[in-house]
This record gives structure tokens, sequence and C-alpha cells, in this order.
């Protein structure tokens, strides 16, 4: 397996650099925990001792190398996306443990990494409508 010898960010995405030459990169929307945090917060990473993972202690975020593999790109138009850009007010953490889910997760459906199950997608609409009917009755 090649081995992470760089890591660096640009343009919204991290890159890194492998022993073979090889580069590779992915969208900050695929690690939503780096995609909020700062450029220092960023920059304080180590890679393993084996060169196969990178390790953000101050976040508590672990990216391996296979996670670069990957070439699914962020696909902002979809139906949990197009709901959180409706209501910039819901915090993404919050929304996140009222539905009973990992925050990171969730950002990964908003941002359109990952797509949710037709029952997880009925779970957040009911958490939110759930949510929202609290607030009418306020």
């Amino acid at each position: 397996m090649e081995k992470i010898v760089n890591v660096w960010f640009e343009k919204g995405r991290i890159f890194i650099l492998t022993d073979s030459g090889e580069t590779y990169s992915r969208p900050l929307e695929a690690f939503p925990t780096l995609k909020e945090a700062g450029e220092r917060e960023r920059q304080d990473f180590k890679i393993g001792r084996f060169g196969d993972d990178i390790r953000w202690e101050t976040l508590d975020e672990d990216i391996h190398i296979t996670n670069f593999y990957e070439t699914a790109e962020p696909n902002p138009e979809n139906e949990v996306g197009h709901i959180f850009r409706q209501f910039p007010q819901l915090n993404v953490s919050e929304m996140a443990k009222y539905i009973g889910i990992n925050k990171s997760l969730l950002a990964k459906y908003i941002y359109g990494i990952k797509k949710p199950s037709p029952e997880r997608l009925q779970q957040i609409k009911y958490a939110i409508h759930t949510f929202g009917e609290k607030l009418v009755a306020v």
C-alpha cells in the first residue's frame, strides 16, 4: 500500500502526496470536521507511523489513505441538502442529536457525499417536522 508523505489544503479540498508520487484529493465536504475547522486546526496533523493515515488530535479526526481512493464528489442537489439550505438557521450538530445520528453523517447527507436510505430520509424529515411543530407551539 502507498504511504502518505505530504498533506495540504487548497481550494476547498484536502490533498495527499504518496511515496509512489501519486497525488489524491477529496473535497472537504467528505470530511465535515475538517471543513468546519480553521486553517490553523487543519495544519495541526500528524501522518501515522505506518504512513497510511492522518490524525488531527485537537479535532479528534482520523482519515485513512483508502478514503482518498473514493471518487464520489459532493452532490449538493439532494433532498437533505435542499432542506438545510432552506433553513440555514438549523444547527447541524443539534439537529443530528435531535434526530439521533452522528453529526458527521448528517453533514455528509447534507453535502451529498452520502445518500441516506429511504428510511433514514424519512427519519430526518420526521425529526424536522416535529421540531417545526414544537416551534409553532411556542
